[in-house]
């Protein structure tokens, strides 16, 4: 019975360990690198660039021109 109780245990691979563990980190890393740009890219830049169009869809140069003009922000006008 005493026999029974005590378990070998396997020998660690140590053979090509860095090598697997290096594989594995940088694949994770690609992966993780890539997700957080195209979470970027569609959760800050496209609503930047929507911003971005809607302002200069409803922007007129003349007015603000004119609101300038007004509180004497130029000295030549």
């Amino acid at each position: 019975m005493a026999d029974k109780a005590v378990a070998t245990v396997s020998k660690p691979v140590m053979r090509g360990l860095l090598h697997n563990v290096i594989k594995r980190n940088l694949i994770v890393a690609i992966v993780l690198s890539t997700a957080c740009g195209f979470s970027y890219k569609f959760f800050v830049g496209n609503v930047r660039k929507q911003k971005y169009a809607e302002f200069y869809r409803t922007y007129d140069a003349e007015k603000e021109f004119e609101e300038m003009r007004k509180k004497g922000l130029f000295q030549s006008c």
